[in-house]
């Protein structure tokens, strides 16, 4: 029973650990565009 818990507790931080670093490498790359645009008017 607890080595189950363990096994659902661990794959649940390793896909949320990935899901960040995703979101985190979109959002950056998003922002880079946008500050690149903008400098690009100015």
């Amino acid at each position: 029973m607890l080595k189950t818990i363990l096994i659902i507790v661990f794959s649940v931080a390793v896909f949320g650990i990935l899901f960040f670093l995703y979101v985190k490498r979109k959002l950056k790359n998003q922002l880079d565009y946008y500050l690149s645009k903008n400098n690009k008017k100015k």
